[in-house]
């Protein structure tokens, strides 16, 4: 028996994958260790200033860094400047997923799906009008790719007009509250 060997865990490379992530969803070749050492894995990460954050019944799972009262972190997880205006597609795709899970005929569906074309439309409808369409239209797939990047969307297929699954722990990131705040500084802003 190798050293590397003597020295893992059964759930050794569920943390890892949780790490080199950020995000981790049940389609995942790690989800049953996730959900069945839960509580070791909460024990394993906490000493290094992380909290594991399940969310079963969305089948995803993510860490976060703990806090102290003035929000400082002890740095482990780097917090990624995404720009204004992948902030701006970021918060519209927020926005529709919680439109579609209050939306009732819907109810069956579990995931929102949307295209490349959909989120332009939806962009240009948010956006105030003396805002610089232009210009985010010009960025909008340089924004996508980022935003993929991040694993804040999927793509389900590659085509003329690609197919983008929402991916749901935007609704963890980007919460209601960041919501209206970037809203505001949007109106604000223009």
């Amino acid at each position: 028996m190798s050293i590397l060997q003597s020295k893992l865990k059964p759930y050794s490379k569920a943390i890892v994958k949780l790490l080199k992530n950020g995000t981790v969803y049940s389609s995942s070749s790690v989800w049953e260790e996730l959900l069945y050492y839960q509580d070791e894995i909460q024990d394993y990460i906490n000493v290094i200033g992380l909290e594991l954050i399940m969310r079963k019944d969305e089948g995803l799972a993510f860490v976060t860094q703990f806090e102290d009262q003035e929000g400082n972190t002890l740095g482990l997880v780097s917090r990624r400047q995404i720009g204004f205006e992948a902030s701006i597609v970021l918060v519209v795709l927020r926005q529709l997923l919680e439109e579609f899970d209050h939306n009732p005929t819907q109810v069956q569906a579990s995931e929102r799906f949307i295209r490349h074309s959909g989120i332009r439309e939806e962009v240009e409808l948010f956006l105030p009008e003396k805002y610089n369409r232009v210009k985010l239209l010009q960025e909008l797939d340089t924004c996508i790719k980022r935003l993929l990047e991040l694993g804040y969307l999927k793509m389900v297929k590659a085509e003329a007009d690609p197919l983008y699954q929402i991916q749901r722990v935007i609704k963890d990131k980007v919460t209601l509250d960041i919501l209206k705040d970037f809203k505001l500084k949007l109106e604000a802003y223009v």
